[in-house]
């Protein structure tokens, strides 16, 4: 399970170091893709390929289904970190997701994701108050 923010720099070559915690998990390849709120998605390979088993159950009849399988899948990317933990990040999602120097690194359970650093902080100052006002019904049992 991934967790936690990290804060590490994109280098000249578009590559991050991968946090530590979360080296072990993504040691045997992952997958990249667009995210939905213009982040990137870093998936385990077989938690992707999990994932793609459920995007192909989706009917093919379904405009909203088709269009998200599109772009999901239209930008996903194969990477093996090398020896100094490092992947790069193409060029088609760090201006996807607005990447520059400065990213935020947070582990969203099956998930990593990669964000601008100050895209971050906006999205979760403006979610603060939403995430205060949860109701139960919105994860329901979990409190």
């Amino acid at each position: 399970m991934f967790l936690g923010t990290y804060e590490p720099k994109l280098d000249e070559k578009g590559r991050i170091i991968l946090p530590a915690k979360f080296r072990d998990e993504l040691a045997g390849g992952l997958v990249m893709t667009r995210g939905q709120e213009r982040c990137v998605y870093v998936f385990t390979t077989r938690e992707f390929e999990h994932m793609h088993d459920k995007i192909r159950q989706a009917p093919v009849a379904s405009k909203q289904a088709r269009d998200f399988v599109r772009v999901l899948l239209s930008g996903a990317t194969p990477e093996t970190p090398d020896k100094q933990h490092r992947v790069t990040i193409p060029a088609a999602l760090r201006g996807y997701a607005g990447l520059d120097r400065d990213l935020a690194v947070i582990g969203a359970g099956s998930r990593v994701e990669i964000w601008d650093a100050s895209a971050w902080q906006t999205y979760l100052a403006e979610q603060e108050s939403a995430f205060s006002e949860t109701a139960e019904e919105v994860i329901p049992g979990l409190f």
